[in-house]
């Protein structure tokens, strides 16, 4: 699932300010692992490897902000970001920053994602930001294209959905939707119980039977583009 990096200067060091104009720029401490999506509860750099040469498939029950970032720093490790969205408008200060959709990330509406030609030198990040009942995608997951569908809360769908990903991430929930979530993923009552008490930022990532929770901290650049972590949008 994630790793720790060794001897990386993550997050948890001091900030460099990168002025927004400068924001396509932006790169993170890391070779060819993944991306650093935050830190672990021993303060160490949680690395999330999107590119893979088999189909990823991510769900993320959480924040607007929280996709865009992972977008943000997917985009960063030079792989191409594909938004599936019915609020482009909530996208469109990213596209701008970057260049208007020409260094690396581009926005569609829902259901015209079209063939994005991913390869190990080209590798594709796909976000379905598509509401609580997202449609079946055109663009799946397949070599060297991860797919991240956001849901905003736990809704009908969500059981299958992360019960057909390799990856689920959530964030602070209602006590009922944890509890809903921990028998959908077999949680410990621990983590169920912690679920809605989870600040702003947090992220308890599951695969499998292993479990992380995750902080992500944003760089000075990140907040001046989207602001500080929320769990609302």
């Amino acid at each position: 699932m994630m790793t720790r990096g060794t001897g990386l200067l993550g997050p948890r060091h001091g900030r460099h300010s990168v002025p927004l104009e400068q924001l396509e720029t932006l790169t993170l401490p890391i070779g060819d692992d993944g991306v650093v999506i935050g830190v672990d509860a021993e303060g160490q750099p949680a690395v999330l490897g999107l590119n893979r040469p088999t189909p990823y498939d991510i769900v993320l029950i959480g924040s607007l902000w929280t996709a865009q970032v992972l977008a943000l720093r997917a985009a960063a490790t030079g792989a191409r970001v594909a938004v599936e969205t019915g609020r482009p408008q909530a996208w469109m200060q990213m596209v701008h920053a970057m260049g208007g959709g020409q260094n690396g990330l581009s926005v569609y509406d829902v259901g015209r994602v079209p063939p994005q030609g991913a390869s190990a030198g080209n590798p594709v990040l796909v976000v379905r930001d598509c509401g609580m009942r997202p449609p079946r995608g055109r663009v799946v997951a397949g070599p060297w294209q991860a797919v991240l569908t956001l849901l905003p809360y736990l809704s009908p769908v969500a059981p299958r959905l992360m019960r057909q990903a390799r990856l689920v991430g959530v964030q602070r929930l209602s006590p009922d939707e944890a509890a809903e979530t921990g028998r959908a993923l077999a949680l410990p009552r621990g983590d169920v119980d912690s679920l809605p008490t989870l600040a702003d930022g947090v992220t308890l990532w599951c695969a499998d039977r292993d479990r992380q929770y995750v902080m992500t901290q944003p760089t000075d650049a990140e907040v001046g583009l989207l602001g500080t972590p929320r769990r609302m949008d």
